[in-house]
């Protein structure tokens, strides 16, 4: 079972520079999507053999999440019943039996004081719904960017970052907080905990290109899927984006 995770910057950006192409080369069973800037009528339904869901903000061109599927899920939940999060729309989730599909795009605390603080409440409101569906006995699949590199090794130059947010103290403790619920960073699992990886890099240093970045964007699941985890990759070709997929096979039916 192959489960993307990608944030777009923009859907209609993304299907400008090749998203379709890639979507059909990559033959995912689950894309999960955030910052879509967009409702779902700008993605031509028939370029691609999926169902769509789409959670948009309520202000246009702004944030928003999708999840594309092969299989129709058995339900469909929109935000975490939370106004001031869901208007913005943060988070989406697809049901399959006692797997949940989640995608979740986290605020970015980069604009100020106010932001991080909003921020922060709603990284608390988000481990709550989380350690929720944990206690229903739910497994999980949460893809999303968190706009957070968890320690070091996730981020260039760690050192001069220090203060800034994505890298704060609170914000790397509330993520080790959230795997301690009992969910798996899967794809550091994977590769390791010593080696370097990163999924964002600022435009305007043409990061990319020195690829001086920050690991994002996680898949992080419940330990049973972890362990099915055949292969993981955040390739940097194609440049669908100033963030990279995150590709990960699962050996699930």
């Amino acid at each position: 079972m192959r489960v993307i995770s990608l944030n777009v910057n923009g859907i209609r950006a993304a299907s400008r520079k090749g998203l379709a192409d890639f979507l059909k080369a990559k033959n995912a069973d689950f894309v999960c999507f955030q910052e879509l800037k967009a409702d779902i009528s700008v993605l031509p339904e028939e370029l691609l053999d999926y169902n769509l869901f789409w959670h948009p903000a309520d202000k246009k061109g702004y944030s928003g999440v999708g999840i594309l599927t092969k299989q129709k899920p058995d339900r469909v939940e929109y935000g975490m019943g939370v106004k001031v999060y869901d208007i913005e729309g943060r988070v989406l989730r697809a049901d399959y039996g006692e797997l949940s599909i989640i995608s979740v795009y986290i605020p970015s605390g980069s604009s100020g004081n106010k932001r991080i603080e909003f921020k922060m409440r709603f990284l608390r409101s988000f481990k709550t719904y989380i350690k929720k569906l944990l206690e229903e006995g739910r497994e999980l699949i949460i893809c999303g960017d968190y706009n957070i590199a968890h320690n070091e090794i996730d981020l260039k130059n760690w050192k001069t970052n220090q203060k800034t947010s994505g890298f704060l103290p609170m914000e790397r403790d509330w993520l080790t907080g959230f795997l301690k619920l009992g969910l798996i960073d899967a794809y550091r699992q994977f590769i390791g905990e010593d080696t370097a990886s990163y999924s964002w890099w600022s435009l305007r240093t043409k990061a990319r290109a020195r690829n001086v970045g920050w690991r994002l964007d996680y898949q992080i699941s419940t330990p049973s899927i972890a362990k099915t985890l055949k292969t993981a990759e955040i390739p940097m070709e194609p440049v669908l984006s100033d963030h990279a997929p995150v590709i990960m096979d699962y050996d699930l039916a």
